[in-house]
């Protein structure tokens, strides 16, 4: 059966839309089980009915018009129940209910599993049969294996189907949830950037003029097929005839007598010759990937590339100057730091990306720039959003398409009273972050980029407690130089002297890649990164120290922080390094004296060897956004899982707080860098514990600011000796929500609109 579930699954993955995916399931399904009846029922979000959406067997006139209500039926008690009901008589069941008009009065057996995504039922899948029997285990086990793999790929066609309807029509609201990756919330209209020759990417449209657009297509046809026949020139010697043959294929298949004809006929029909060559494409590449045989599958890739080289040309003949609106939403399924560059500034609003993660470059320049971004909504059907109004709420990570008029003034009022409150807060740029009994807390920025600096100036910035050095590393295609990173350290220490200036050793591995310098691991997270990587590339590790140390002459306002540390041995070498660099450097003529050197603390190890790596360094800084990750083992860019991802979990808050009660012992100065740290709440927590310094977003600090000059520390101890004594996350978030309100700071939190 392992085979059969696999061909099954593949077929689906492969389906174009909902309803071919539901189409496969129930004919295959009814195969594979030697069944007389295979169906599938959908819930139906808005009536929480559960709709009769595909069948073999029973009456197909009333799929789409036959339903159940959630408490109705066998079917809604396999809902209910969330587990598989399997009975011989299914009529003698007293939860049993006849639905007239589908034609399953004949069938008695019914063995019914629950297709559940997310903790969620979105249906149920449904076997039956004439005779009175139950079907055995091995029936109900392949049933609810087949299920639990299929369940993903319906909601993803399931949001996906009704979304492309809701794109094209307008006609109801959607809500895809994704990654929160720069807070803020945006309203605007879409523009969909695409990669350069994408067929899943092309946006439908009219053609303009038939004639050349066929004109156009048949250039690019023949410019590929010249590709192809000089490539076979150039590979004569070394191919044999079958190999050979092989590219008379390729030109073949875009003959104008095959796939080159249904493209034209598409065109005359009243596609562009890119959208037509786009469906035809697709078409066929689904079906070769449908295949059993591995050869043919693999001609799947054939086509595709021969489909892409097609674009490529065609796009190329087609450039046109792209129009942004004045609230321009950027949507892409792997945006890019071009193609944000390629924007006016003043037009830009927010961004969505299919892909990517909340650490992704990406998403730190977009928290740099201010733009309210959302990371990872795979859902998204990106390619058919074109010109849409949507929502982007980059708080809690959703996206809100043909939004109701009624969300959309709420999500204008929190629009409204953001800008207002940034407005209100510009008075505070200057303040000392002081609480009401004279406690001081100094308030820093992490950084990547120079543009970063600006704006964290401008928020009133005392420092930088985290500058991504793996950041200038991400944007080039090879190891900067000693002398150019160097520059690039010199102008972000002169930017802000004479306030410190934390700069963290490189920080590469999980998920933060150098394509130039590939890290393949089945679990990257637990793999070679941070540490790990430069000291066992100490070229890598000592030209980096070296041009920071140079960058310094003269300013001393440099700090040196070793990320991802989880031993004491590692933080002598690298001590050891750091130190035999400046000692070279002062026998060059180096004046400076050696910068504090820090760790950071992000993995369970090094919570509990706290004091023991305080007494080693200058400072200790808490990474906490790595560190709840793996006190969890949570991945938060991970959709699956995301939601366990909990800053304020009781497990993390006894882990930070351990961690300055140690520092505290040591006589050792501790900071944090994170999400928590920018917070209003978090900080408050945070400076109840002793921390003597936060480092966030330069878009948070202020209201970091606002919240502490608001209170006394010692009604945020009496906060934290309470919070400590919850059991869950949302206790702790509940009642620093109450304790923000009654402290005037409601506007501070930003609950999910639904």
């Amino acid at each position: 059966m392992l085979e059969t579930l696999r061909h099954i699954v593949q077929e689906v993955n492969a389906a174009a839309g909902l309803e071919e995916a539901l189409q496969i399931i129930v004919r295959r399904v009814r195969a594979a089980m030697n069944t007389q009846v295979c169906s599938v029922y959908l819930r139906d979000p808005s009536s929480g009915r559960y709709v009769f959406r595909a069948t073999q067997g029973l009456n197909p006139e009333q799929v789409g018009l036959a339903s159940l209500a959630a408490s109705d039926g066998l079917v809604g008690l396999v809902a209910e129940r969330g587990e598989p009901v399997n009975l011989e008589d299914a009529e003698s069941h007293p939860r049993f209910r006849y639905l007239p008009g589908i034609g399953e009065e004949h069938f008695h057996a019914f063995l019914g599993v629950p297709i559940i995504h997310q903790r969620g039922v979105l249906g149920v899948l449904v076997v039956q049969q004439a005779e009175s029997r139950r079907f055995d285990e091995s029936d109900e086990a392949f049933l609810v294996t087949l299920s639990a793999q299929l369940a993903g790929v319906i909601a993803h066609a399931q949001v996906t189907g009704v979304l492309v309807t809701q794109a094209l029509t307008g006609t109801a609201p959607a809500k895809i949830t994704g990654v929160p990756g720069a807070p803020g919330v945006a309203i605007g209209t879409v523009v969909v950037v695409s990669p350069g020759a994408d067929l899943y990417a092309v946006q439908p449209r009219e053609a303009a003029d038939k004639r050349k657009e066929v004109r156009a297509f048949r250039e690019a046809l023949q410019s590929v097929q010249k590709d192809i026949k000089m490539v076979a020139r150039n590979l004569g010697g070394e191919l044999s005839p079958e190999d050979h043959a092989l590219f008379d294929v390729y030109v073949s298949i875009l003959d104008d007598s095959t796939i080159g004809a249904e493209v034209v006929g598409l065109i005359k029909a009243g596609q562009w010759a890119q959208g037509a060559l786009s469906q035809v494409m697709i078409e066929h590449i689904r079906h070769f990937e449908r295949m059993e045989h591995s050869y043919l599958k693999e001609r799947a890739v054939d086509v595709r590339d021969l489909g892409t080289r097609v674009l490529a040309y065609l796009q190329a003949a087609n450039q046109e100057p792209r129009v942004y609106p004045d609230q321009t939403i950027l949507v892409g399924e792997e945006l890019t730091a071009t193609s944000l560059g390629e924007i006016p500034r003043e037009k830009l609003v927010g961004l969505i990306s299919v892909r990517g993660s909340g650490n992704s470059h990406v998403a730190i320049l977009a928290r740099a720039m201010g733009v309210p971004t959302v990371m990872g909504a795979v859902d998204l059907p990106y390619a058919k959003l074109q010109d849409r109004e949507v929502i982007i709420d980059g708080y809690n990570g959703t996206v809100h398409i043909n939004p109701l008029p009624e969300i959309k003034q709420r999500f204008q009022r929190v629009l409204d009273e953001d800008n207002a409150l940034s407005r209100d807060l510009e008075s505070l740029r200057d303040v000392p972050c002081v609480t009401l009994d004279g406690q001081r807390m100094p308030l820093w920025v992490n950084t990547g980029l120079m543009v970063d600096v600006t704006r964290s100036l401008g928020q009133g910035a005392e420092g930088v407690g985290l500058y991504r050095t793996e950041v200038p590393f991400l944007l080039r295609d090879r190891f900067p130089s000693e002398e150019e990173q160097r520059q690039i350290y010199r102008e972000q220490l002169e930017a802000f002297a004479p306030k410190p200036v934390t700069m963290r050793t490189l920080d590469i591995g999980g998920d933060k890649a150098l394509p130039y310098f590939p890290i393949e691991e089945e679990n990257p997270f637990l793999g070679w990164r941070g540490i790990r990587v430069t000291l066992d590339h100490p070229e890598i590790f000592l030209a980096q120290v070296r041009a920071m140390l140079k960058a310094n002459e003269d300013l001393g306002n440099l700090r040196i922080m070793l990320p991802m540390v989880c031993n004491t041995s590692e933080v002598d070498e690298a001590l050891d390094l750091i130190h035999r660099s400046h000692r070279e450097l002062a026998q060059d003529g180096l004046t400076g004296a050696l910068p504090p050197i820090g760790v950071m603390i992000e993995v369970p190890a090094a919570v509990y060897q706290a004091r023991a790596l305080a007494r080693r360094v200058d400072f200790i800084s808490v990474g906490s956004n790595d560190l709840t990750q793996y006190l969890l083992a949570v991945d938060r860019n991970n959709s699956r899982v995301a939601h366990l991802y909990h800053s304020l979990h009781p497990a993390v808050l006894q882990a930070l707080a351990y961690v300055a009660t140690a520092s505290q012992a040591e006589g050792v100065p501790i900071s944090i860098c994170g999400e928590l740290a920018g917070d209003p709440g978090g900080a408050v927590l945070l400076l109840a514990m002793g921390y003597n310094s936060l480092s966030m977003n330069a878009t948070s600090l202020l209201k970091v600011k606002k919240a502490l000059l608001n209170l006394r520390r010692s009604e945020a101890r009496s906060l934290l000796k309470e919070v400590m004594g919850l059991d869950c996350a949302q206790e702790v978030n509940a009642r620093l929500e109450r304790f923000l309100t009654e402290h005037g700071m409601a506007k501070f939190i930003h609950s999910p609109v639904a």
